[in-house]
């Protein structure tokens, strides 16, 4: 199975799989569709050590195995309505790129023993048949799938911290029978007040250490359980670094390989800006250089 460049001996940037062709210039309440470009952007500015990649986009097929393959179909053709309500070609067309993302990176964190990131949203309310709260495509399923099929994995953890119920990811595992090897957690089934924030990050540690047997994690780090998010929230700005510190610090301790995600984040400011957003996904990626500083490989690839 062909993969991506191979991991140099000695990583020491953080490896991030991104195009343009992952962004969608569109109008919605919703940032996500150009979402990737802004935060890729942001991390550049800051100067952080961030190694560009071009991920593989996935194919038709590989949606299909574990979306209806007419609904992919109708997705991809744009004869049916994307997780934006619109059936806009410019949307259809980075769908192959930010599930690509998700896998190129889970395939690289794998592959590093350490951790890669997707800078991409939009999967985990996406059903077998349906799209749903900005989700088209349920990239996390289709990286757990495709890593299965690809024999690089034999158990997968999902662990999604964006504020809502990953609903679409439920409904999927247990479509597809996959409860033995899939360990998922979702915050948002029963996290939602201010008052249940000391308990959430106490609580980390436990919810990582119960993926330890998984080849990989998928993380999920959104920005929308902010407590100023429309759509949150209950965590301040420093908790939600906190959470992301003790995530990256624990997975790297128990040295689960980890390959994480944007999420939701929907705070926009008066003249279309979300440096609200962009500044919760920047302390994501400082506390992961923390974390990681350089990458060390065994691999021989």
């Amino acid at each position: 199975m062909a993969h991506e460049e191979k991991p140099r001996d000695d990583i020491e940037q953080i490896p991030v799989f991104y195009t343009p062709r992952m962004d969608a210039n569109i109008s919605n309440f919703s940032p996500s569709a150009g979402k990737p470009a802004r935060v890729v952007g942001s991390w550049k500015r800051l100067g952080l050590p961030i190694e560009i990649i071009d991920p593989r986009p996935v194919t038709a097929d590989e949606f299909k195995l574990v979306h209806s393959p007419y609904y992919v179909d109708q997705v991809l053709a744009c004869e049916v309505k994307n997780g934006f309500g619109n059936r806009m070609p410019e949307v259809a067309e980075t769908l192959p790129y930010t599930t690509g993302a998700m896998l190129s990176a889970a395939r690289r964190a794998i592959q590093n023993r350490k951790v890669a990131v997707a800078p991409c949203s939009g999967f985990h309310h996406a059903h077998f048949t349906s799209a749903k709260g900005y989700c088209t495509f349920n990239g996390l399923m289709v990286t757990a799938f495709v890593l299965k099929v690809e024999g690089l994995v034999t158990r997968v953890g999902i662990l999604d911290f964006d504020m809502h119920y990953g609903d679409g990811t439920a409904e999927l595992i247990e479509r597809h029978q996959a409860a033995s090897w899939i360990e998922h957690f979702t915050a948002g089934r029963e996290y939602l007040s201010p008052r249940q924030a000391t308990d959430f990050l106490a609580r980390i540690l436990e919810w990582v250490a119960d993926m330890q047997d998984c080849d990989v994690i998928l993380y999920q780090a959104g920005a929308d359980p902010h407590i100023n998010d429309p759509l949150g929230g209950f965590l301040t700005t420093n908790q939600l670094r906190e959470r992301d510190r003790l995530v990256f610090e624990t997975a790297n301790s128990l040295g689960i390989p980890i390959a994480w995600n944007l999420a939701g984040g929907y705070q926009v400011d008066s003249g279309g800006g979300i440096q609200a957003v962009l500044d919760i996904h920047n302390n994501t990626m400082l506390e992961c250089v923390a974390a990681y500083g350089n990458i060390n490989s065994n691999e021989e690839s």
